[in-house]
């Protein structure tokens, strides 16, 4: 039956091609944002999730930058004390070349004197960013350096713990710096520095290793919360990212479905007009 007043061809025409232009319109706006859940309409529960993978991926650049700040601070130590064991093995060999009778003790002497002075130079200058494991206090009111490593989160997306790495202070300000060597006077006073100096440069040794070690560790975290922000940024995109090759795919099909839309309303629109014929 044929209707003036109803046209129901129309009428479904027109919801097609509505549908079509909404379908249309998302699809372009996934082109043009890159995403196919932009916003929490598109799909709350994704969007959620995504949001907290996110602020994940960016804490995690945040701790990759204080780690790396960190590697910075303890690597400066070690050369430091590097340095300092070096100078600890000159000495060393000073005072051992005055154990023998006829040397000119006065001067062996003094040039000790100079390179313990050097030390404490680069004892006091092995600092980065304020902090300085080489002193009794690093950082101050503090024998030690710590840097947070991790966070932790549960699966109901809350952050139950906060890891951090500590690295204790070799302390070669009150342990070398701070030290005694005896005045080289004689051949017995030589031996007797020959001893101290070993001793000291054992605790340079030691200290250089622990501060070695640290770093390590500190680098090895590093890099793995840099791979872990990596993969949170994959996942978001794997979550939140348009298949671009999918979606230029629909667009072409959608424009076509539009075009036919747009014939298919206005054969309808022509309808009631068969029914003038009627009254010719």
């Amino acid at each position: 039956m044929s209707s003036i007043l109803t046209n129901n061809s129309a009428m479904v025409a027109l919801q097609t091609l509505k549908g079509i232009n909404s379908n249309l319109a998302k699809t372009q706006d996934e082109i043009s944002t890159g995403k196919k859940v932009a916003n929490a309409q598109d799909n709350a529960a994704v969007w959620a999730i995504s949001k907290v993978m996110e602020y994940d991926q960016s804490s995690f650049k945040t701790l990759q930058s204080n780690l790396n700040m960190a590697e910075s601070v303890v690597t400066t130590a070690r050369k430091g004390g590097e340095n300092v064991q070096s100078l600890l093995n000159e000495m060393k060999n000073l005072a051992a070349q005055a154990g023998s009778d006829g040397n000119d003790y006065a001067t062996i002497n003094a040039q000790i004197v100079a390179k313990k002075a050097q030390i404490t130079s680069i004892v006091n200058a092995s600092q980065m960013n304020g902090a300085n494991l080489l002193k009794t206090n690093p950082v101050p009111g503090q024998t030690d350096f710590s840097v947070l490593a991790s966070m932790d989160r549960t699966a109901g997306n809350a952050v139950t713990s906060k890891v951090s790495i500590t690295v204790a202070s070799v302390d070669f300000e009150a342990n070398i710096v701070g030290a005694t060597v005896t005045t080289i006077a004689d051949r017995a006073s030589a031996l007797t520095a020959v001893g101290e100096i070993e001793a000291l440069f054992t605790l340079a040794k030691d200290g250089v290793a622990k501060l070695g070690t640290a770093a390590k560790r500190i680098n090895d975290q590093s890099n793995f919360v840099a791979n872990l922000a990596d993969s949170l940024k994959a996942g978001v995109g794997a979550l939140v990212d348009a298949d671009m090759e999918e979606a230029s795919a629909r667009l072409q099909a959608l424009q076509t479905q539009q075009q036919l839309g747009v014939q298919a309303l206005s054969i309808a629109n022509q309808a009631p007009q068969t029914i003038l014929s009627l009254f010719k």
